[in-house]
């Protein structure tokens, strides 16, 4: 069974125990989403004990770049496991996605605890060139 309220401007539905947040079909998260987010995860973490959350992340194009540590503080301080729904390509290609968010069976992408893509480079790279131009 579905349950579902509201929160300021965020739907949330709760499916036995996991709760889905809705930001709507923004495409752009600021700040101000980013800090009613935030407070949304307090009410759920801290006042509901809720341990697994879902962010619809359908329509997100860009988001501010403190969400990623946001969500892994929550992981770290209270044990909370997050997924997002698939976002879009830009939030994909974003370097806390790609090492953190594995892609699971029911179409998610769960937050890992250990960064699952290595930031060492795959092939050797030229140096850039630093020397100055005389005249």
């Amino acid at each position: 069974m579905t349950v579902q309220r509201r929160f300021k401007r965020m739907l949330i539905e709760v499916r036995d125990r996991l709760h889905l947040l809705h930001m709507g079909e923004m495409e752009i998260w600021d700040g101000a989403d980013l800090a009613l987010l935030r407070e949304g995860l307090f009410r759920l973490i801290d006042g509901e004990d809720c341990d697994s959350i879902v962010i619809d992340m359908r329509y997100v194009k860009y988001i501010p770049s403190g969400f990623f540590g946001m969500l892994f503080d929550w992981q770290e301080k209270c044990g909370t496991r997050f997924a997002l729904t698939p976002p879009q390509p830009n939030v994909q290609r974003m370097l806390w996605f790609r090492q953190f968010f594995k892609l699971n069976g029911d179409g998610l992408y769960e937050m890992q605890r250990e960064a699952t893509e290595s930031l060492i480079p795959t092939e050797s790279t030229p140096e850039p060139c630093l020397s100055s131009q005389t005249a």
